[in-house]
C-alpha cells in the first residue's frame, strides 16, 4: 500500500488549526500523555488497536486533536494519513472541540420534508458556523446532525443536549438558544 506522508503542519491545516484547534505547549503534553497511556494497553502495535486508541483519547480529550493523530501514527507505525482518513471517516470521531451544548438536527425523511435543511442552514448562519459539524466561536454550541431522532410526528426536530424541541422554526430557535446562553451567563 502506498501512503502520503503527512505531517501534523499539514493535519493542522486541513482542520483550520490555529483558532479553535490552537493548544498551549502544557495541554499538548497532556494529550500526549494521554495518547502514550491508551497505547499502552496494547503490547504489540497493531493496526487493529487505531479505532479503540483513537476512542480512548477522544473520550478523556473531548476531540481529536493533530497532536494525539500524530502520536497515534507514532506508536502503531501507520502512515499519518492512515490515521486521519480512519478519524475523518468514522462519524464518532471529532477533530474539533465540542462545545458546551450539543444541538442535534435530525435529518430523517418527515424531518427532511418538514424544512431541516432549512433549519440546519438557519443555525449555521445564526451561530456563524461554516459546516453542519462544527463549533461557534464562543464554544457554547455545537452543531451534528443524525439520521432520525424518532419522534417523526414533531418533525422538524431539534435537540439540545437531552432537550427535544418539535416543529422547530427559527423564531423558536433564537428563543431556544437566547436560554441556554443565559443560563450559562447565570452559571459564571
Amino acid at each position: 500500500m502506498k501512503s502520503i506522508n503527512i505531517d501534523s503542519n499539514w493535519i493542522a491545516a486541513a482542520l483550520g488549526s490555529g483558532g479553535c484547534c490552537a493548544m498551549a505547549d502544557e495541554r499538548v503534553d497532556s494529550v500526549r500523555q494521554i495518547v502514550d497511556r491508551a497505547c499502552q494497553r496494547y503490547n504489540e502495535p497493531t493496526i487493529s488497536a487505531l479505532i479503540p486508541i483513537l476512542q480512548e483519547v477522544q473520550s478523556e480529550v473531548g476531540y481529536l486533536p493533530p497532536v494525539a493523530l500524530e502520536r497515534v501514527s507514532e506508536f502503531l507505525k501507520l502512515p499519518k494519513s492512515h490515521v486521519y482518513g480512519v478519524a475523518t471517516f468514522y462519524h464518532q470521531f471529532r477533530l474539533r472541540p465540542r462545545g458546551k451544548h450539543l444541538i442535534t438536527i435530525c435529518r430523517g425523511t418527515a424531518c427532511h420534508v418538514g424544512g431541516s435543511s432549512d433549519i440546519s442552514n438557519f443555525l449555521m448562519r445564526y451561530l456563524r458556523i461554516s459546516s453542519p459539524e462544527d463549533t461557534s466561536a464562543d464554544s457554547l454550541f455545537t452543531i451534528q446532525q443524525v439520521r432520525c431522532i424518532g419522534a417523526c410526528s414533531l418533525a422538524p426536530i431539534m435537540k439540545v443536549d437531552e432537550d427535544v424541541y418539535g416543529k422547530v422554526d427559527p423564531t423558536k430557535i433564537r428563543k431556544i438558544l437566547s436560554t441556554y446562553r443565559r443560563l450559562t451567563k447565570e452559571e459564571k
